[in-house]
Parts: structure tokens; sequence; C-alpha cells
């Protein structure tokens, strides 16, 4: 078994290193503190092939893998957890789903702005009384002979108020069950009857902008289906299976950075006449962390190793997320104790970790989600597939 990342992967894994260093951590606390969101840096990463992983060079692929894409996503969540998102909405969402389930005219016309990040992306799943539970959606789409009719809402829509084109999920037929379920294209901005609202009443995740949609009779071309109708549901459970080894990666990151930080500050605090990095209390915190991070990594890169070797991976790839999504927030909850009262302060890095993290347990599959997937696989209940 080979470790060893390749000359291209370590490249591109510096690469994203050095983006998050100069081009994120510069102006990161003004932009949390305004809640900033910047378009024009999606465009940025869409140019330096952040959003090109596993897709077809036709589309703007690069013929990188999902390895790729795990490693810039964890080099880019060390700095911002924030701008980690772009990765599941622009690649890992949208433009994986339509490059594999999409016909060569959707995929023309919206692949390659996602890849590029000059087309913002979304995907709308999640209602205020659907989560976990995906179908028990209540939006609904009626058949209009040239067109379909939307109506319902969906809210905690990652780049909702601020995207171009993306995937939603709604019910054509709900006599069928999740068998009734369709996947479509939408425009949000370019269509009547969608109005999308920001949500900014969040915890952590201040540049990622969240909103949610209310859809009042908003026409959908029948040429915007994506497959076909009663296929949504199979489509989602596909495309979650991709995103969540987005979050798996940028827990990754998160888990590394809140590591990173408090092994600086516990080297440069100091009490009792030493560094409390040489206390042996502190010695344990740091331990545990960065054993949590190490096993994390291996997880995530082996799930990503099997994506892209066309192996089932639907289990590996959820004890990647549950795995790395624990280690990120117990790493930020050590890291916040070794900082101690200035871990409680917003002037340092250590409470915004803190507060990011908490979102890796309940984004793509909650972490009680998971164990359900993992225990279900494990115990035979449930075949593992790609």
């Amino acid at each position: 078994m080979n470790f060893e990342l390749t000359e291209e992967q370590r490249l591109i894994q510096d690469t994203a290193r050095r983006f998050a260093a100069e081009e994120i951590a510069p102006t990161l606390e003004q932009e949390e503190a305004r809640h900033e969101f910047r378009a024009d840096r999606v465009a940025k990463m869409g140019s330096l092939g952040f959003f090109s992983c596993a897709l077809p060079e036709d589309l703007g692929g690069s013929g990188m893998g999902y390895m790729e894409s795990v490693l810039m996503a964890e080099q880019i969540a060390r700095i911002s957890a924030s701008w980690r998102l772009p990765f599941n909405m622009q690649n890992l969402g949208p433009a994986l789903t339509v490059a594999k389930f999409g016909t060569a005219a959707q995929k023309k016309k919206y692949v390659p702005g996602w890849v590029a990040g000059t087309q913002l992306g979304f995907f709308a799943m999640t209602e205020s009384n659907t989560g976990s539970d995906v179908a028990s959606m209540k939006t609904h789409a009626i058949d209009k002979g040239d067109h379909w009719e939307v109506h319902g809402s969906k809210m905690w829509i990652s780049q909702a108020h601020v995207g171009d084109a993306g995937l939603l999920y709604a019910y054509t037929d709900r006599s069928k069950g999740n068998r009734g379920m369709t996947a479509f294209i939408i425009e949000p901005k370019n269509w009547k009857g969608c109005t999308a609202r920001a949500i900014e009443t969040k915890l952590g995740l201040k540049c990622a902008p969240t909103g949610e949609f209310a859809f009042d009779g908003m026409k959908v071309p029948k040429e915007n289906v994506l497959g076909e109708p009663g296929d949504g549901f199979r489509i989602c459970m596909w495309q979650l299976n991709q995103t969540r080894i987005g979050c798996a990666a940028g827990a990754l990151g998160v888990a590394g950075g809140a590591l990173d930080i408090a092994v600086k500050y516990a080297n440069e605090r100091t009490q009792f006449g030493k560094p409390i990095s040489q206390h042996q209390m502190i010695q344990a915190q740091i331990a545990e962390m960065a054993v949590e991070h190490q096993a994390a990594q291996m997880l995530v890169y082996k799930a990503a190793w099997l994506k892209d070797n066309g192996k089932p991976n639907q289990y590996e790839t959820s004890v990647a997320k549950y795995a790395a999504s624990e280690a990120a927030v117990h790493a930020a909850n050590e890291c916040m104790k070794i900082y101690g009262s200035f871990g409680f302060s917003t002037e340092y890095p250590a409470e915004r970790f803190y507060r990011d993290a908490k979102s890796l347990q309940v984004v793509e599959g909650t972490s009680n989600i998971q164990k359900i997937i993992i225990s279900g696989m494990a115990s035979g209940a449930t075949p593992n597939r790609e």
C-alpha cells in the first residue's frame, strides 16, 4: 500500500495551501465580521482548477480525481471552513451530478460554468420539516404539458440567494413514494415564481451564504428535468455520496487547522515557568487531536481512492464523513480549551473553528444518519455501492 502522494498531487496540495494563505487568510477576519461572500474568489478558485476534478475534459475537467479535490478542500478548510463549501456547490454537487445523469445539452449548458466558478451553483433538498428524511419533502411540481410548475419551499440551502443555476428535488407523483421524486435544474434568478432570501442567523460559516427558496408556480421547462421523472431520489442519494467526501475533506481541514493553531499557541504561551505545551494535560490534549486527525485523514483518503478506482465506497465515505466530523468538533473544542479565555474571544481563530466545526455534524447527512448507513452496511442489511 503506497501512502505517498504523486508529484502532481503535492503540487495541487501546495497550490491550495498557498491560495488559502495568500488569498483568504489576510482578509478573513474582516470578511467574517461582515458575513462577506466573494463571488470573484469563487471564480478565481475555478480558474485554478479547484472545481474541475472527476469530470471529463470536454466539460472542463482536468483529468484529476476525487483525491485531488479532497487534497485541495482540506487545505482551504485549514484556514476557512466557509471557503470549503464551493467545492460542493460547484463541483461535487451540481457539476458531477449533471455530468452523470444529464443530457448532452444540459451538460454543455451548465457544467462548464460551475467548473469555471463563473456560475454559482447549489442543490436544494432540505425543507423546514425535511432534513435527514429526504422522502418527507413537501415541495412538488405539477405537469403542465410543456413545463412543470413548482410549489413549496426549501431552506438551509448553501448559495441559494446568490446561486445562478443548481439542482432542485421535488415530488412529481407523491403516490409512488420516493419513486415519485424528480430532479430539476433551475435558474432562480432568471425565472419568475421563485424568491430567494438569505439566512443570517447562523452560528458559523459566516462567509458561506445560506438561504431559502419559496416557489410559487415557478415554471421549469421540460428539458430541465435531470434524468427521467421519478429518478430524483436515486439521483439525490448518489449526489449525497459525492458531496459527503467534500464534507469529510472539510472536516479533515478543520481538525488540522485547529491542531495547527493549538500547537502554535501552546508553544508560545508560558505558565508556571515553561510553555504550556510542556505540561502533561496539554500534551494529552494535543496527542488526542493529532491521533484523531491522522486516523480521519487515512479514512478520507481511502474513500477518495475507492471513488477514483470505481470501487464500492458508500460505506467508506460515510465512515470517513462521520469520523472526520467528530474529529473536527473534538479538535476545535480542545483547541478552544488550550487557548483558555482567549479561545472565547472573537479576536482569535479558536472560536471560529469551534463555531464552524459544528456544521460538519449536520450537513450532507448528520452524524446520526452516518451511523445508520454504517451500521446497515456493516451488518449486511444494505449493500455497499459506488
